[in-house]
């Protein structure tokens, strides 16, 4: 029997890495013109995209269920001892508050608010499986996480406000002037919340290298592992230029491309790009 190191699909970690430690995921729910679908099971992000690009409209989100949590956890707990089960910041969704009312009935299962998203939850769960292969109970593990958690500095640099906007994450108007400005504002993820940080100007091939040395100046990242997720819309060659740019700042042990999937992808639109890591 072992601790079981799981996560709602809002944490966006790669599939080899999910194969290799044995990392379950539970979908959240897209909602496309009023019918829900499951978060890179049955809906993804360029089809999230062409419907924008047909309609106009973006998509909506929802929380995984409660009834969803105990059949998941119950089936995990089978085979395991515990679980530690990692949530989106329970600012931006009900699904950490929605796992702890199935926690209660069931037992054994330990859920993480990790007040961030995306790969910030990725490196949390890395962390987390390290501390499970080292012996530490699922209780131990999840005392560990909020000061952990207070060491990730996580952001991102959109391209629009406009999916952030439609989801009531900042406000229209705001949206409406950085995108006819051209601006490329950075979102920082800050005590559960996102803040806007320093705002960018121009095409992401300005804009990137620009953000990588803002976020690693000083070398202030923790050197063992960085996030680079993209939400798609950023080309093969971006990307692979913004990872030099990464490297040229600080060398890391473990640096891992991520694709953000459909629930984090219709909240921030195309043209996503974001560096994440632990704080020194």
């Amino acid at each position: 029997m072992s601790v079981k190191i799981s996560a709602d699909s809002t944490c966006d970690m790669p599939k080899e890495l999910c194969e290799k430690y044995d990392i379950s995921i539970t979908p959240l729910y897209v909602v496309r013109d009023g019918v829900s679908y499951k978060d890179g099971i049955e809906i993804g992000r360029r089809e999230i995209y062409a419907h924008f690009d047909a309609t106009g409209r973006t998509c909506s989100t929802a929380a995984v269920s409660v009834s969803d949590y105990l059949e998941f956890f119950s089936e995990q707990l089978k085979t395991h001892e515990s679980v530690v089960h990692f949530h989106i910041s329970s600012e931006m969704s009900a699904c950490w508050q929605n796992a702890c009312i199935a926690a209660q009935e069931l037992g054994n299962v330990y859920p993480v608010d990790t007040r961030t998203l995306c790969s910030g939850m990725a490196l949390l769960m890395l962390e987390a499986v390290d501390m499970a292969a080292q012996g530490a109970s699922g209780a131990e593990i999840q005392a560990a996480m909020p000061a952990l958690s207070e060491r990730l500095d996580a952001s991102f640099v959109v391209s629009t406000l406009t999916y952030l906007a439609r989801g009531g994450r900042c406000s229209s108007v705001t949206a409406l002037g950085a995108n006819l400005l051209n601006l490329k504002p950075c979102i920082e993820l800050r005590g559960g919340f996102m803040e806007v940080g320093k705002k960018y100007r121009g095409s992401l091939q300005k804009v990137l290298p620009a953000y990588v040395r803002d976020r690693l100046a000083g070398g202030r990242a923790d050197p063992r592992r960085l996030f680079l997720v993209n939400s798609g819309g950023i080309s093969d060659e971006l990307v692979q230029a913004t990872l030099r740019d990464v490297t040229a700042q600080q060398s890391f042990d473990e640096i891992h491309l991520a694709l953000a999937g459909s629930t984090i992808c219709s909240h921030c639109g195309p043209g996503t790009l974001g560096v994440m890591f632990f704080r020194k």
